[in-house]
């Protein structure tokens, strides 16, 4: 067995997006016999607070799930913007400095960054430099190219240095690992070398995450009938997402009196999409739903609503996804064609040209009005979460990689290593 050391800014008991996966990876860690402690912030996502009962300013210690957790204390903007987010990066980064420093005491075999966020990767580095811990730096999304591409950060001349600095330190790490196929493609120019990079994708637990065999309980707490169609989105609500597309949906089908918008999730850009929708009649908003509820949740939707901007169309693969797929529901989603989505929902779900929202306005209004599509498409999002997502399937195949990285005996079972395979 591994002792390993995990750093990243979001964690239990966050639990979607990068956190919900941090977590659920070091807890089956922990479950196979690995000794993991995790370095990270109080739970502030996607809420952009601080959540009761946890420190802002100080240390904090708990152990969750078998797992050893230390908490840093972290700025956290009320109103994030580029100049405020990079601050609130830079907090985290800075205090978990010592936390990972002392760390090489500790004398992991392995020593892990989550980006987002990379401002801790320069400690998880140096951690494995002073303990001799092999390293590895997952991406759940480019961070840095997001910022600079979506122009949430103004770089101006410090744009090539910040590009340079990125590439300098992800070529320090043994292994360099990403979610989709065209992501990894995106390792070569940032100096990573191919015998580096890893496919790591998410995954989901498909027996938590089920079909429902009835109406969902959510349309009875929201005054929907059970024969209406109902669009969901759910999940962060920031800049990345292109929520704007949501709300010109929402106007332009607000005379179909059977389809409802239920939109669930926070973020900046929550009270705008409120704002635009203020009025109709046909759409719903509830905050995060607690996970216990998720099958419930996601079950609620017939349709599962994925607006992407196209500018960020492979710098990201939406953690969300996953769950989606294993809800056995279809899903529209905005990307162009060969990118890390489109690729995914190929044979599941129907895509649309971002940046055209008559396209994503019309392929609604089509499948609202089609349910036999939906049932087939829905099938096979199902089917394809069993046969490619599997939580077990993929976490086996990182932990077999892993030991190979360290010199461990394979305690993996003998199964597919699905790290290395084409999947979401």
């Amino acid at each position: 067995m591994a002792r390993i050391l995990i750093a990243g800014i979001n964690y239990a008991p966050e639990c979607i997006s990068t956190g919900k996966y941090t977590s659920e990876m070091a807890q089956w860690l922990a479950s196979r016999g690995h000794e993991v402690r995790v370095v990270t912030a109080a739970p502030y996502y996607p809420e952009w607070k601080v959540w009761p009962g946890y420190r802002r300013w100080w240390y904090q210690r708990e152990t969750i799930a078998g797992v050893q957790v230390i908490r840093c204390p972290f700025w956290v903007p009320a109103h994030p913007n580029g100049l405020t987010r990079l601050l609130h990066l830079a907090s985290f980064g800075l205090t978990s400095l010592p936390i990972l420093l002392a760390s090489a005491f500790w004398r992991p075999q392995l020593a892990v960054n989550i980006e987002p966020t990379k401002a801790s990767a320069v400690g998880v580095w140096l951690c494995g430099l002073l303990s001799g811990a092999r390293t590895w730096l997952h991406i759940q999304d480019f961070e840095l190219d997001a910022a600079l591409d979506l122009g949430i950060v103004k770089a101006g001349p410090l744009r090539r240095g910040a590009i340079a600095m990125e590439r300098w330190l992800s070529r320090r790490f043994d292994r360099v690992s990403t979610i989709s196929l065209k992501m990894r493609d995106r390792l070569a120019s940032k100096g990573v070398a191919p015998d580096r990079q890893v496919l790591f994708p998410n995954w989901v637990d498909v027996d938590a995450i089920r079909e429902l065999d009835g109406p969902s309980p959510y349309r009875r707490e929201l005054g929907i009938a059970d024969e209406a169609v109902v669009a969901l989105y759910s999940g962060n609500m920031g800049q990345k997402q292109g929520l704007e597309l949501l709300g010109e949906a929402a106007h332009a089908l607000s005379s179909s009196a059977n389809l409802h918008f239920v939109f669930g999730g926070d973020g900046p850009a929550r009270k705008p999409l409120e704002a635009v929708c203020a009025g109709l009649p046909n759409v719903h908003f509830l905050d995060l739903q607690p996970s216990e509820r998720l099958s419930e949740w996601l079950g609620l939707a017939d349709i599962h609503l994925l607006p992407q901007r196209a500018d960020v169309a492979d710098l990201v693969m939406p953690s969300k996804l996953t769950g989606m797929l294993a809800s056995g529901r279809v899903t529209l989603a905005t990307a162009h064609p060969g990118t890390g989505v489109a690729l995914a929902l190929a044979d599941s779900g129907v895509v649309v040209p971002p940046g055209q929202p008559q396209f994503f306005v019309d392929a609604l209004s089509e499948l609202a009005s089609d349910a036999t599509r939906r049932r087939r498409l829905g099938d096979a999002a199902r089917r394809q979460a069993l046969e490619t997502l599997s939580l077990d399937a993929i976490l086996t195949g990182f932990e077999r990689e892993l030991s190979t990285l360290i010199g461990l005996p394979d305690t993996a079972a003998e199964v597919t290593n699905v790290i290395s395979q084409d999947s979401v």
